[in-house]
């Protein structure tokens, strides 16, 4: 079996060329010039401080760099958290691999990377990058899978907690809110629920740690208001049939 390299590039706002592609070490740059003009011999020192010895790589240069039987995978994660330059600048990169650096020359890469993209839609992407992408809408996982999720990442958790956990939280899917809960909403409740030592469900409990699930004040009123002993019933027959 041939396994690829993961490379990931998480964006956010501000991400530039120096975050995602290459940058200078600025200190080890001043501490070579700084050791050739101690020795008397820094007449080559601006070429030299510019080269490959200097240059901190980011994920980007190493994905167009990376040479093995095998190409990696370049993961650019949450990109609609980029601005509209950045985005612009990644969609050139990703449309010829090659990227220049002024010092040092033109990079082409040998193996093209299988470029995967992630957006939450905090933001609309460019149609110009949609266009060379082929589109993935990765939806709420069923339910035995996310109790398996749960089970797998929340160490100690209790079998009947788990399915239940994963239930409400899908049942408060099927609820007009505002924010559906993903994922990691329904972890980071379960690992609450398991801090407090509760074993199952019950309607206090839910009560009081809604605030896990749920980020908006309107759907925990809209969640109240349609009734956590129903939502909580309707629960534990969903967990219960699971398994």
């Amino acid at each position: 079996m041939l396994w690829a390299l993961l490379i990931r590039l998480n964006c956010y706002e501000g991400s530039d060329v120096s975050h995602a592609l290459y940058d200078w070490s600025y200190a080890r740059q001043m501490l070579y010039i700084r050791t050739l003009e101690a020795a008397g011999d820094a007449s080559g020192a601006l070429k030299e401080v510019f080269g490959r010895d200097f240059l901190v790589r980011r994920p980007l240069l190493d994905a167009i760099e990376y040479d093995d039987v095998v190409p990696p995978v370049l993961l650019v994660d949450e990109i609609d958290r980029a601005d509209g330059e950045f985005e612009a600048f990644l969609l050139e990169l990703l449309s010829d691999f090659q990227i220049t650096i002024p010092e040092i020359g033109t990079i082409s890469a040998k193996q093209r990377p299988v470029v995967i993209l992630t957006s939450n839609r905090t933001r609309e992407l460019h149609d110009a990058l949609k266009r060379r992408c082929i589109y993935h809408w990765i939806g709420h996982p069923s339910l035995e899978r996310e109790i398996a999720i749960v089970r797998a990442r929340v160490p100690g958790v209790p079998e009947v907690l788990a399915a239940e956990a994963a239930a409400f939280v899908e049942r408060l899917r099927t609820l007009d809110l505002a924010k559906a809960p993903g994922v990691a909403e329904t972890l980071d409740w379960t690992q609450a629920l398991v801090a407090l030592g509760q074993s199952e469900l019950d309607a206090e409990v839910v009560d009081a740690t809604l605030g896990s699930v749920l980020k908006y004040h309107e759907d925990l009123q809209r969640v109240r208001d349609h009734g956590l002993q129903q939502l909580l019933a309707e629960a534990r027959e969903a967990a219960a049939r699971a398994g």
